[in-house]
């Protein structure tokens, strides 16, 4: 696979960026490793002539960049998805180093499945249910009284990683995990609405947090990277669960 073929197997998910200086200087940022792929999440302001002016000649990310209201739009068409992060959060991911991220990302892009790498906004970085959607998190190391890289800079970070990493290693597709194509985000999304509304529809939560028990089996089910067969199987076995429990609730 040719460097332009593989660099397009990945994006750089900006979520509720304040500034759009930082979107200009993190669209300069990607294009000297060589990516042109941006998806801005609910930017507060964008397109705008400072993040133009900060991009300094990166016009083609800006102009090319998909803006979406929300993150699992963001998402969409991605198989694998890191979350950067500064601070450990409440939500239980693997966390690894930005070269063990890019390693495991360049894996899965040999396989030809589409990477992407999610940053926060800059004052309150990823929240929860954001990270909740990735399958690890990324901590870049930095000391701990002073520890949260500017936007761009954690791009650029990420950015010039891939790019050794690429260049440096001698990488060759690794044989795919699948026999079918992988799930992508969209529908593992439509698979967790499916299974949030059968695991309410048998009663299953009993009084406990509902929240809390969708974020673990979000984490079990992301830790196996399904295919789209398995995913149709699950889907059948939810669709059989909700019958029965409508017949059982007719019965009565």
């Amino acid at each position: 696979m040719t460097a332009p073929d593989l660099a397009r197997l990945f994006r750089f998910v900006l979520v509720r960026t304040s500034h759009p200086g930082n979107i200009g200087s993190a669209a300069r940022a990607m294009r000297t490793m060589g990516f042109t792929r941006m998806e801005l999440v609910a930017p507060h302001k964008f397109p705008d002539r400072e993040a133009s002016a900060m991009a300094a000649g990166a016009d083609d990310v800006l102009e090319g960049a998909g803006v979406h209201q929300g993150l699992i739009e963001g998402l969409a068409g991605s198989n694998l998805a890191f979350g950067l992060s500064a601070r450990r959060r409440g939500v239980n991911l693997p966390e690894l180093t930005p070269r063990e991220g890019v390693m495991q990302a360049l894996a899965a892009a040999q396989r030809g499945e589409q990477v992407a790498f999610v940053f926060g906004n800059e004052r309150t970085g990823l929240e929860n249910e954001e990270l909740a959607r990735c399958h690890a998190m990324v901590r870049i190391p930095s000391v701990d009284d002073f520890s949260s890289l500017n936007l761009s800079q954690a791009v650029q970070v990420m950015a010039y990683e891939l790019r050794v990493a690429w260049l440096g290693e001698n990488i060759s597709a690794p044989p795919p995990l699948h026999d079918e194509p992988p799930a992508d985000a969209a529908q593992m999304e439509r698979f967790y609405e499916h299974l949030a509304q059968t695991l309410d529809d048998i009663d299953f939560h009993k009084g406990r947090a509902a929240t809390t028990i969708m974020l673990r089996l979000r984490k079990l089910f992301q830790r196996a990277q399904m295919d789209e067969r398995e995913l149709r199987m699950l889907h059948g076995i939810l669709a059989d669960a909700q019958r029965m429990a409508q017949l059982a609730r007719e019965k009565k």
